[in-house]
């Protein structure tokens, strides 16, 4: 059953030596990830499962201990989803979410439940999210989700997506039903226009969904805001 979620953005950004000179613009942020990951903490969750966004290469299961990396955005920074443990962890690099959820983790000193990884398609179609986070949601032992994701990227002139009038309403409504642990909301969350919207964050909030249904938890909002045109929440439940 789940006892708590936590999400959070996951722009490489958060992590200080990608951004480099423009770290500070985001430390509000990464001190609202931390509190996010403190409830996950007091929940004393039996399993914690990271969800995030990810390619075809990133897509699927990655066990505890599978390895990240920041290169790619210009930094000699690799990171582990938790301690080393299965064999296969090194098999496949995690996906660039949860490569930022398993920095988060580290600066954590996470240690308080095994970890699993699960990397959804963006596209991946609503109904088979929302089954997805279902089969989470109905394991026998404590879980805890850990949910990375993005709002729209379409908030300013300067945005990755330019400005789009309709990006705000979307951005509106997703940071109501995370604050409010509205998990029926999010269900009802429109695909299309997330995508037209360049929202990461659509399938993993509809997989936390899935899994909230009969959960009963209570939602707090943490954060809230689109310092570079893309939205940017930090939300807890328990």
């Amino acid at each position: 059953m789940l006892v708590a979620a936590a999400v959070c953005p996951c722009p490489p950004l958060l992590v200080p030596e990608v951004a480099a000179g423009a770290a500070p613009e985001l430390d509000a942020a990464r001190a609202a990830c931390a509190d996010a990951l403190g409830v996950l903490a007091a929940a004393r969750p039996d399993r914690l499962v990271v969800v995030g966004p990810a390619e075809q290469e990133g897509r699927g299961a990655h066990p505890q201990g599978a390895r990240g990396s920041f290169r790619g955005f210009g930094v000699d920074l690799d990171v582990r989803l938790g301690p080393a443990g299965d064999p296969s962890a090194d098999e496949r690099e995690l996906p660039p979410s949860l490569a930022v959820a398993a920095w988060l983790l580290q600066r954590t000193d996470w240690a308080d439940a095994p970890i699993e990884g699960l990397g959804v398609g963006e596209p991946l179609a609503p109904e088979r999210c929302i089954e997805v986070g279902r089969e989470i949601g109905a394991r026998a032992a404590r879980t805890a989700l850990l949910v990375m994701g993005d709002a729209s990227a379409c908030r300013t002139l300067k945005a990755p997506g330019y400005l789009d009038e309709r990006a705000m309403p979307f951005d509106e409504e997703v940071a109501r039903a995370l604050g409010t642990a509205d998990w029926a909301a999010l269900v009802a969350l429109d695909a299309e226009l997330a995508y037209e919207l360049k929202v990461s964050g659509r399938a993993p909030w509809q997989v936390l969904a899935g899994a909230a249904e009969g959960a009963d938890l209570t939602g707090t909002l943490l954060y809230e805001d689109a310092p570079y045109g893309v939205g940017y929440l930090v939300a807890a439940w328990s």
